[in-house]
């Protein structure tokens, strides 16, 4: 098939092009490349399976054209990062539900099959761990631009949801759990890659708050796969899956394993939130999946644990540091 990626040239989406285009497909993606880059398409692009087109989700006329070419639409395109949320609400909002909103009229149009990646920070404050797909929600306070991009993303499934359930267009809903990998930007806030790099480069290893709130991390190669799956899971449709890895731990706890593996002398500081994001900042403490749906779905597991995770992400940033020098 050809299918469309949006966000296609960003760190997830270029992975899952990759995957695709592994699988057969031809694709074409669509970004803008405000957050994405074109080097990670750029070796896909030269082998002549994909094509980019350089341009907004929000602009309802590129859009229509791309989707009515394709055959099957993968939404990636988002605000991406705690530290843009926290910077640009604006932006963060009008770019995730606006463009939702017109990747889904024309999916409409055309009745192609369409999937959401999503994310697990619609899960909020809550406190039945681990979260599961129809657990009860609970959001900070309007006030708090943080929960904005949690607001926007839930926004964009009750959409997606609205149309599977008026239309019955196939729509699938991924919730994303922390994913990492080599190639992601610690720009605009990733914890993993910011880490490594401070870790490489001999600087204060930075931990907010106290350090003991806690994240699972999956590896990108992991997560493009259960996408891939999902799109072709009839099962699917109008369902909302985790995807991500359950393997535990504290952000404190990973700053010291960051620093054990690289070998590093820098010390692990921590920073007070208000510090890093300004008065008033609002976190969750804990932030693990359920996979039993995606287990029973398309057989999802997770094949890379923590630690062989951080060591793709440390030889990648070590090897780019290198090539600098």
């Amino acid at each position: 098939m050809r299918i469309l990626v949006t966000g296609g040239a960003g760190f997830v989406g270029s992975y899952l092009s990759g995957e695709l285009i592994a699988r057969g497909h031809e694709v074409l993606v669509l970004d803008d490349l405000s957050t994405g880059r074109y080097e990670n398409v750029e070796p896909l692009e030269q082998q002549g399976r994909l094509r980019l087109v350089v341009d907004t989700v929000n602009d309802p006329r590129i859009v229509d054209e791309c989707v009515k070419q394709c055959e099957a639409v993968f939404h990636l395109a988002s605000a991406v990062g705690v530290r843009l949320i926290i910077e640009q609400p604006v932006r963060t909002i009008e770019s995730i539900v606006g463009g939702t909103d017109v990747v889904l009229r024309s999916c409409a149009r055309y009745r192609r099959p369409f999937l959401l990646t999503s994310t697990s920070e619609v899960y909020g404050k809550g406190v039945k761990v681990p979260f599961s797909e129809d657990d009860d929600r609970v959001m900070g306070a309007t006030a708090k631009r943080r929960w904005s991009y949690a607001c926007a993303k839930a926004l964009d499934e009750f959409l997606a949801l609205a149309h599977w359930y008026e239309s019955r267009l196939p729509v699938r809903i991924a919730r994303l759990f922390n994913t990492v990998g080599p190639r992601q930007t610690g720009q605009y806030g990733m914890v993993i890659p910011t880490l490594v790099r401070q870790a490489l480069t001999a600087q204060p290893i930075t931990v907010y708050g106290d350090g003991q709130q806690s994240r699972s991390f999956a590896h990108v190669a992991d997560v493009v796969k259960g996408l891939a799956d999902l799109m072709s899971c009839d099962a699917a449709r109008g369902q909302i899956v985790n995807l991500g890895n359950a393997e535990e731990i504290t952000i404190l706890d990973l700053a010291r394993r960051i620093r054990e593996l690289t070998g590093t002398a820098s010390e692990v500081v921590l920073v007070p939130y208000e510090a890093a994001y300004g008065e008033g900042f609002d976190d969750m403490r804990r932030r693990v999946p359920d996979l039993t749906r995606a287990r029973q779905l398309i057989g999802f597991e997770p094949t890379r644990c923590l630690d062989q995770i951080l060591g793709d992400v440390i030889r990648f940033e070590r090897n780019r540091l290198q090539e600098r020098r």
